[in-house]
């Protein structure tokens, strides 16, 4: 089997909670096929680059893929005509990685505190 990653983009209007459901409800498409996601990512809620489908903002999923391409063609297939789904991208990998990915990374630091520049409005320090 093959190994894909895959990003879809969900309108900004559906709820956090469809959107889990819709990403489960992909997750047994792969399955069914013969295939298995090993990992999902909800990135949340995030600004477009420029509008799509007249939505400014989109819900981002990532999913690792251990799959034959019939699965991940079906999981195409079934992405392209769910109206919920604005966006989406899969792209053949050569091995899986299992450690966050770099927008989860971001996601714990904006979550972690301040910044290690120290408070204030910016400038350099008065003695």
């Amino acid at each position: 089997m093959a190994y894909y990653e895959s990003v879809f983009i969900a309108r900004q209007d559906v709820s956090s909670n469809n959107v889990e459901e819709l990403a489960g409800q992909l997750q047994q498409i792969v399955q069914d096929n013969g295939g298995q996601v090993t990992k999902t990512e909800h990135w949340g809620l995030k600004n477009l680059a420029y509008r799509i489908k007249k939505n400014r903002k989109g819900h981002y999923v990532l999913f690792n893929i251990d799959a034959p391409a019939e699965a991940v063609q079906e999981l195409e297939r079934n992405m392209r005509f769910n109206e919920d789904i604005i966006r989406f991208l899969t792209v053949k990998v050569d091995q899986l990685d299992p450690n966050p990915s770099v927008q989860m990374e971001r996601k714990d630091k904006k979550d972690g505190g301040r910044d290690r520049r120290g408070g204030g409005r910016g400038g350099r320090k008065r003695d």
